[in-house]
Protein backbone atom coordinates (compact mmCIF):
# COMPACT_ATOMS: atom_id res chain seq x y z
CA UNK A 1 0.00 0.00 0.00
CA UNK A 2 0.86 3.37 -1.38
CA UNK A 3 1.60 5.83 2.11
CA UNK A 4 -0.81 9.14 2.32
CA UNK A 5 1.60 11.83 1.95
CA UNK A 6 0.72 14.68 4.60
CA UNK A 7 0.80 18.54 4.64
CA UNK A 8 4.72 19.65 4.25
CA UNK A 9 6.83 19.42 7.76
CA UNK A 10 7.02 23.33 9.01
CA UNK A 11 8.11 24.91 12.04
CA UNK A 12 6.25 28.51 13.84
CA UNK A 13 8.81 30.10 11.20
CA UNK A 14 7.74 28.69 7.96
CA UNK A 15 10.97 26.36 7.57
CA UNK A 16 10.46 23.24 5.51
CA UNK A 17 11.89 20.32 7.13
CA UNK A 18 12.63 17.16 4.62
CA UNK A 19 15.92 15.97 5.73
CA UNK A 20 16.15 13.56 8.55
CA UNK A 21 19.70 12.97 10.66
CA UNK A 22 19.84 9.33 12.20
CA UNK A 23 22.48 8.37 14.83
CA UNK A 24 22.46 4.88 14.65
CA UNK A 25 24.60 4.39 17.86
CA UNK A 26 26.24 6.74 20.76
CA UNK A 27 29.51 4.73 20.58
CA UNK A 28 32.94 5.05 18.50
CA UNK A 29 36.08 3.46 18.01
CA UNK A 30 38.50 6.70 18.55
CA UNK A 31 38.65 9.56 21.41
CA UNK A 32 38.72 13.10 19.67
CA UNK A 33 40.15 15.33 22.38
CA UNK A 34 37.61 17.61 21.67
CA UNK A 35 34.73 15.39 21.60
CA UNK A 36 34.80 12.51 24.04
CA UNK A 37 36.74 11.66 27.46
CA UNK A 38 39.25 9.08 26.45
CA UNK A 39 37.95 6.33 29.11
CA UNK A 40 34.74 6.29 31.32
CA UNK A 41 32.39 7.19 28.75
CA UNK A 42 29.03 6.11 29.68
CA UNK A 43 27.13 3.99 26.59
CA UNK A 44 23.48 3.63 26.29
CA UNK A 45 22.87 -0.07 27.02
CA UNK A 46 21.88 -2.09 23.41
CA UNK A 47 18.46 -2.37 24.04
CA UNK A 48 17.71 0.70 24.56
CA UNK A 49 19.37 1.52 21.26
CA UNK A 50 16.29 1.12 18.37
CA UNK A 51 16.52 -1.59 16.34
CA UNK A 52 16.76 -1.32 12.17
CA UNK A 53 13.21 -2.23 12.06
CA UNK A 54 12.15 0.32 14.51
CA UNK A 55 14.87 3.26 12.48
CA UNK A 56 12.74 1.87 9.13
CA UNK A 57 9.35 2.27 10.21
CA UNK A 58 10.20 5.86 11.79
CA UNK A 59 11.44 6.90 8.51
CA UNK A 60 8.71 5.48 6.76
CA UNK A 61 6.55 7.80 8.65
CA UNK A 62 8.55 10.25 8.45
CA UNK A 63 8.61 10.40 4.76
CA UNK A 64 4.77 10.93 4.36
CA UNK A 65 5.60 14.24 5.96
CA UNK A 66 7.82 15.04 2.91
CA UNK A 67 11.09 13.70 4.45
CA UNK A 68 13.40 12.64 1.66
CA UNK A 69 16.96 12.87 2.53
CA UNK A 70 18.51 10.76 5.34
CA UNK A 71 22.20 10.95 6.75
CA UNK A 72 23.09 8.22 9.31
CA UNK A 73 25.70 8.93 12.05
CA UNK A 74 26.96 8.22 15.23
CA UNK A 75 28.90 8.14 17.68
CA UNK A 76 30.71 6.07 14.71
CA UNK A 77 27.71 4.07 12.75
CA UNK A 78 29.90 1.48 11.52
CA UNK A 79 30.68 -0.01 15.11
CA UNK A 80 26.85 -0.84 14.64
CA UNK A 81 26.58 -4.71 13.88
CA UNK A 82 25.39 -5.06 9.80
CA UNK A 83 25.10 -1.07 9.13
CA UNK A 84 24.84 -2.18 5.34
CA UNK A 85 21.44 -3.89 6.21
CA UNK A 86 20.20 -0.54 7.40
CA UNK A 87 21.33 1.05 4.41
CA UNK A 88 19.50 -1.13 2.30
CA UNK A 89 16.40 -1.01 4.19
CA UNK A 90 16.71 2.62 3.69
CA UNK A 91 17.57 2.87 0.05
CA UNK A 92 14.47 0.84 -0.56
CA UNK A 93 11.91 3.14 1.44
CA UNK A 94 10.01 4.94 -1.69
CA UNK A 95 10.58 8.74 -1.54
CA UNK A 96 14.00 8.91 -0.14
CA UNK A 97 16.23 10.55 -3.00
CA UNK A 98 18.80 11.07 -1.01
CA UNK A 99 21.29 9.04 1.80
CA UNK A 100 24.89 10.26 2.91
CA UNK A 101 26.71 8.53 5.80
CA UNK A 102 28.96 10.16 8.49
CA UNK A 103 32.11 8.23 9.52
CA UNK A 104 35.41 8.08 10.88
CA UNK A 105 36.68 6.08 8.45
CA UNK A 106 38.27 3.93 10.67
CA UNK A 107 36.17 0.52 9.23
CA UNK A 108 35.42 2.03 6.23
CA UNK A 109 38.06 -0.22 4.16
CA UNK A 110 35.73 -3.42 5.30
CA UNK A 111 33.02 -2.02 4.55
CA UNK A 112 32.94 0.32 1.54
CA UNK A 113 32.13 -2.18 -0.87
CA UNK A 114 28.90 -3.43 1.25
CA UNK A 115 27.77 -0.37 1.99
CA UNK A 116 28.02 0.87 -2.11
CA UNK A 117 26.16 -2.39 -2.75
CA UNK A 118 23.62 -1.75 -0.41
CA UNK A 119 22.67 1.47 -2.05
CA UNK A 120 24.89 4.33 -0.80
CA UNK A 121 26.42 6.72 -3.06
CA UNK A 122 27.87 9.81 -0.39
CA UNK A 123 29.99 9.81 2.36
CA UNK A 124 31.79 12.25 4.96
CA UNK A 125 34.68 10.88 6.27
CA UNK A 126 36.27 12.46 9.56
CA UNK A 127 39.68 13.44 8.81
CA UNK A 128 41.48 16.68 11.02
CA UNK A 129 45.10 15.76 10.10
CA UNK A 130 47.29 13.81 8.01
CA UNK A 131 50.05 13.17 10.18
CA UNK A 132 50.09 10.32 12.10
CA UNK A 133 51.60 11.78 15.12
CA UNK A 134 48.98 15.01 15.23
CA UNK A 135 46.34 12.49 14.53
CA UNK A 136 47.59 10.12 17.80
CA UNK A 137 47.16 13.31 19.47
CA UNK A 138 43.98 14.62 18.57
CA UNK A 139 42.17 11.40 18.39
CA UNK A 140 43.72 9.25 21.04
CA UNK A 141 43.97 6.46 18.30
CA UNK A 142 46.75 5.41 15.41
CA UNK A 143 44.33 4.63 13.30
CA UNK A 144 45.54 7.15 10.38
CA UNK A 145 46.49 4.10 8.10
CA UNK A 146 43.23 2.86 8.24
CA UNK A 147 41.04 5.65 7.60
CA UNK A 148 43.47 6.34 4.77
CA UNK A 149 43.08 3.31 3.34
CA UNK A 150 39.44 3.62 3.89
CA UNK A 151 39.06 6.44 1.18
CA UNK A 152 40.86 4.50 -1.26
CA UNK A 153 38.49 1.47 -0.24
CA UNK A 154 35.60 3.76 -0.75
CA UNK A 155 37.12 5.13 -4.08
CA UNK A 156 37.78 1.69 -5.69
CA UNK A 157 34.23 0.50 -4.60
CA UNK A 158 32.56 3.11 -6.78
CA UNK A 159 31.85 6.15 -3.86
CA UNK A 160 32.55 9.42 -6.41
CA UNK A 161 31.04 12.17 -3.60
CA UNK A 162 33.34 12.15 -0.54
CA UNK A 163 33.96 15.06 1.41
CA UNK A 164 36.43 15.40 4.62
CA UNK A 165 35.15 16.82 8.06
CA UNK A 166 38.01 18.34 9.86
CA UNK A 167 36.47 20.47 12.90
CA UNK A 168 38.54 23.65 13.03
CA UNK A 169 40.02 24.36 17.27
CA UNK A 170 41.90 26.97 17.31
CA UNK A 171 45.72 26.52 18.05
CA UNK A 172 45.55 22.73 17.45
CA UNK A 173 44.70 22.35 13.70
CA UNK A 174 46.44 25.14 11.97
CA UNK A 175 49.22 22.69 10.35
CA UNK A 176 46.56 21.08 8.96
CA UNK A 177 44.62 23.35 6.95
CA UNK A 178 46.62 23.53 3.75
CA UNK A 179 47.54 20.23 3.59
CA UNK A 180 44.22 18.74 3.63
CA UNK A 181 42.57 21.02 1.04
CA UNK A 182 45.65 19.80 -1.21
CA UNK A 183 45.17 16.41 -0.20
CA UNK A 184 41.48 16.76 -1.16
CA UNK A 185 42.73 18.56 -4.47
CA UNK A 186 44.53 15.62 -5.69
CA UNK A 187 41.98 13.03 -4.89
CA UNK A 188 38.54 14.63 -5.85
CA UNK A 189 37.38 14.60 -2.57
CA UNK A 190 35.89 18.18 -0.50
CA UNK A 191 37.07 19.40 2.57
CA UNK A 192 35.02 20.99 4.96
CA UNK A 193 35.89 22.66 7.78
CA UNK A 194 33.32 22.52 10.40
CA UNK A 195 34.00 25.60 13.63
CA UNK A 196 34.38 23.58 17.02
CA UNK A 197 30.81 23.88 18.50
CA UNK A 198 29.91 23.46 22.09
CA UNK A 199 28.53 19.68 22.38
CA UNK A 200 31.65 18.29 23.71
CA UNK A 201 31.68 15.43 26.44
CA UNK A 202 34.45 17.55 28.66
CA UNK A 203 33.07 21.61 28.56
CA UNK A 204 36.16 22.42 27.40
CA UNK A 205 34.38 24.76 24.78
CA UNK A 206 34.55 28.47 24.58
CA UNK A 207 34.36 31.22 21.78
CA UNK A 208 37.95 31.51 21.69
CA UNK A 209 38.52 28.02 21.08
CA UNK A 210 36.98 28.65 17.69
CA UNK A 211 39.19 29.01 14.29
CA UNK A 212 37.02 30.97 12.41
CA UNK A 213 35.73 30.15 8.76
CA UNK A 214 37.06 33.55 7.42
CA UNK A 215 40.54 32.70 8.93
CA UNK A 216 40.59 29.22 7.43
CA UNK A 217 39.37 31.41 3.90
CA UNK A 218 42.45 33.45 4.34
CA UNK A 219 44.74 31.00 4.94
CA UNK A 220 43.58 29.23 1.87
CA UNK A 221 43.63 31.91 -0.57
CA UNK A 222 46.99 32.65 0.39
CA UNK A 223 48.41 29.25 0.41
CA UNK A 224 46.99 27.38 -2.28
CA UNK A 225 44.76 30.07 -4.42
CA UNK A 226 41.88 32.24 -3.92
CA UNK A 227 37.90 31.12 -3.81
CA UNK A 228 35.48 32.28 -4.95
CA UNK A 229 31.95 31.12 -3.55
CA UNK A 230 30.04 28.51 -5.95
CA UNK A 231 27.33 30.37 -7.36
CA UNK A 232 23.43 28.91 -6.90
CA UNK A 233 23.73 27.80 -3.31
CA UNK A 234 21.46 25.85 -1.72
CA UNK A 235 20.52 27.68 0.84
CA UNK A 236 19.50 25.31 3.22
CA UNK A 237 22.39 23.87 2.88
CA UNK A 238 24.66 24.08 6.21
CA UNK A 239 28.25 24.27 3.96
CA UNK A 240 29.15 27.61 2.39
CA UNK A 241 30.88 26.54 -0.73
CA UNK A 242 34.26 27.95 -2.16
CA UNK A 243 35.92 27.01 -5.51
CA UNK A 244 39.39 27.43 -5.95
CA UNK A 245 39.96 30.13 -8.85
CA UNK A 246 42.54 27.81 -10.65
CA UNK A 247 39.66 25.18 -11.25
CA UNK A 248 40.78 22.85 -9.02
CA UNK A 249 38.56 21.18 -6.13
CA UNK A 250 35.90 23.33 -4.10
CA UNK A 251 36.12 23.37 0.26
CA UNK A 252 33.00 24.14 2.10
CA UNK A 253 32.86 25.78 6.03
CA UNK A 254 30.29 24.87 8.14
CA UNK A 255 30.19 28.19 10.22
CA UNK A 256 28.03 27.36 12.86
CA UNK A 257 29.62 30.17 15.34
CA UNK A 258 30.39 32.94 13.52
CA UNK A 259 27.35 32.48 10.84
CA UNK A 260 24.65 30.72 12.06
CA UNK A 261 22.34 29.31 9.42
CA UNK A 262 19.54 28.07 11.58
CA UNK A 263 17.31 30.86 9.57
CA UNK A 264 17.51 28.33 6.62
CA UNK A 265 17.48 24.95 8.85
CA UNK A 266 15.50 22.12 7.21
CA UNK A 267 16.73 19.25 9.75
CA UNK A 268 15.13 16.66 12.40
CA UNK A 269 17.59 14.50 14.32
CA UNK A 270 16.69 11.15 15.55
CA UNK A 271 18.88 9.73 18.15
CA UNK A 272 20.19 6.00 18.70
CA UNK A 273 17.86 5.84 21.84
CA UNK A 274 14.74 6.80 20.20
CA UNK A 275 14.44 10.84 21.19
CA UNK A 276 13.85 13.40 18.59
CA UNK A 277 15.10 16.52 18.34
CA UNK A 278 14.58 20.04 16.13
CA UNK A 279 18.07 21.04 16.58
CA UNK A 280 21.43 19.90 17.87
CA UNK A 281 21.25 22.63 20.53
CA UNK A 282 17.68 21.36 21.63
CA UNK A 283 17.59 21.80 25.63
CA UNK A 284 14.53 19.13 25.22
CA UNK A 285 13.25 15.90 23.48
CA UNK A 286 10.49 14.02 22.79
CA UNK A 287 10.62 10.20 22.86
CA UNK A 288 9.13 8.24 19.61
CA UNK A 289 10.77 4.90 20.97
CA UNK A 290 8.45 4.31 23.29
CA UNK A 291 5.58 5.15 20.64
CA UNK A 292 7.50 2.47 18.31
CA UNK A 293 7.77 0.17 20.99
CA UNK A 294 3.81 0.11 22.40
CA UNK A 295 2.83 -0.65 18.68
CA UNK A 296 1.21 2.89 17.94
CA UNK A 297 0.16 3.79 15.03
CA UNK A 298 1.85 5.65 12.39
CA UNK A 299 -0.68 8.75 13.29
CA UNK A 300 0.24 9.02 16.31
CA UNK A 301 4.26 9.02 15.51
CA UNK A 302 3.71 11.67 12.60
CA UNK A 303 1.83 13.52 15.28
CA UNK A 304 4.75 13.30 17.69
CA UNK A 305 6.87 14.79 15.07
CA UNK A 306 4.68 17.54 14.51
CA UNK A 307 4.93 18.55 17.99
CA UNK A 308 8.24 18.39 17.99
CA UNK A 309 8.76 20.93 15.08
CA UNK A 310 6.72 23.13 16.92
CA UNK A 311 8.59 24.00 19.63
CA UNK A 312 11.59 24.28 17.18
CA UNK A 313 12.93 28.02 18.15
CA UNK A 314 14.32 30.20 15.80
CA UNK A 315 18.36 29.68 16.64
CA UNK A 316 20.55 28.06 18.66
CA UNK A 317 21.70 31.87 20.07
CA UNK A 318 25.18 30.57 20.66
CA UNK A 319 26.70 33.90 20.43
CA UNK A 320 24.46 35.29 23.17
CA UNK A 321 24.43 35.21 27.05
CA UNK A 322 21.50 33.47 26.56
CA UNK A 323 22.76 30.75 24.84
CA UNK A 324 22.77 27.31 27.03
CA UNK A 325 24.68 24.09 26.29
CA UNK A 326 22.69 20.66 25.99
CA UNK A 327 22.74 18.29 28.37
CA UNK A 328 24.24 15.63 25.91
CA UNK A 329 27.41 15.89 23.86
CA UNK A 330 27.63 15.14 20.04
CA UNK A 331 28.28 11.81 20.27
CA UNK A 332 25.29 11.03 22.10
CA UNK A 333 22.94 13.38 19.87
CA UNK A 334 24.71 12.51 16.19
CA UNK A 335 26.44 14.87 14.10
Amino acid sequence: MTAIRQPPLTDSFGRLHDNLRISVTDRCNIRCTYCMPETGVPFTPHGEILTYEEIERFVRVAVTLGVDKVRVTGGEPLVRRDLPELIARLAAVPGIRDMALTTNGVLLDRFAEPLYAAGLRRLNVHLDTLDRQRFIEIARRDELERVLAGLDAAKRAGFVNIKLNAVAVKNLVEPDIVPLAQFARRNGFEVRYIEFMPLDAQNLWDRGKVLLADDILAVLAREIAPLHPVPDPDPRAPASEYAFADGVGRVGMIASVSRPFCGNCNRIRLTSDGKLRYCLFALEEDDVKGLLRSGAPDAEIAAAIRRNLAGKWAGHEINSARFVAPPRPMYAIGG
